[in-house]
């Protein structure tokens, strides 16, 4: 398992498949600007100019959108894994 450092968030993208009217499948990344992701992992959180830590605003287990070319694929034994900042996250979905 990965430990993130600082700011940054392991999360695990969700393969979406996206059904049109006439019964044909599209890729979920062959058209979308936002995926979303698991996040696995979160780091301490960041430190202020003055040395105070401001901690993640996500935790393990949330749903987040994040933009399409977002963050550094790891593998992590047999796994794909994406490593992002925390300002790269869009959201978290409820």
């Amino acid at each position: 398992m990965l430990k993130p450092l600082s700011d940054r968030v392991v999360v695990k993208v969700e393969e979406q498949e996206e059904q049109t009217v006439g019964g044909f499948v599209l890729a979920g990344h062959a058209h979308e600007t936002t995926k979303t992701a698991q996040v696995l992992a979160v780091g301490e959180g960041i430190r202020t100019l003055t040395g105070e830590l401001v901690p993640s605003s996500v935790k393990v287990g949330d749903k987040v959108l994040l933009e399409h070319h977002a963050g550094i694929e790891v593998k992590d034994g047999d796994e794909k894994q994406l490593l992002v900042r925390e300002s790269e996250i869009l959201a978290i979905v409820e």
